[in-house]
């Protein structure tokens, strides 16, 4: 049987603090938009920042859907589930922001993640979420699945960009500046990293 929590704490923190990887879901207002759902999982790109509130960072990749979404309406769901251990699914649905590096609250965010060393990935943005309803469910169906290590060639193709070839990069991205839907993305130029 599933369960509301009113606040991330205790052993529901713990919980998704220790999984590997997190999915986000987000779409945009029109009924025949596309709706996104991505899988997150960097080690350390993860903090809860109050009971409330939890962040993430956004790295460069090929497409800002969830940026897009989340400056259109703001409706963002996070999902962890268990792949070892007891089964357990924890979803936060709330309201989230995309923070830009040139937002002033841009440095006092990043000091909740302090083992990601933010530059090898092309940060972009870091994604704060405000829960609104925070459940879990069982999750008996969830095979179980082993962790070996995160990958690093995010890392490594990212390492040899600076702000303005990442960039530039952006801009050649057809889902960058602009969501698959038309909806205003990242914005370009890259704001320049305050850290």
């Amino acid at each position: 049987m599933g369960k509301t929590y009113e606040r991330i704490d205790g052993r529901l923190r713990s919980f998704i603090e220790a999984q590997p990887v997190f999915f986000t879901a987000t779409a945009p207002l029109s009924g025949d938009g596309t709706i996104n759902l991505s899988p997150k999982g960097l080690t350390g790109s993860f903090a809860v920042i109050d009971e409330h509130t939890v962040a993430y960072l956004d790295f460069a990749g090929s497409n800002a859907e969830t940026v897009a979404h989340l400056r259109e309406n703001g409706r963002i769901t996070l999902m962890w589930t268990a792949f070892q251990g007891p089964p357990n699914i924890v979803r936060v649905h709330g309201r989230g922001e995309p923070v830009f590096r040139d937002d002033p609250r841009w440095a006092e965010l990043l000091e909740h993640f302090p083992a990601i060393d933010p530059a090898p990935h092309g940060l972009r943005a870091i994604i704060v979420v405000t829960a609104e309803l925070v459940r879990d469910t069982c999750g008996y169906a969830v095979p179980f699945m082993t962790y070996d290590e995160d990958r690093d060639l995010h890392a490594k193709r990212f390492a040899r960009e600076d702000d303005a070839s990442l960039s530039e990069y952006f801009t050649k991205k057809e889902h960058i500046a602009r969501s698959i839907d038309g909806l205003p993305g990242l914005p370009l130029p890259l704001p320049p990293s305050t850290v």
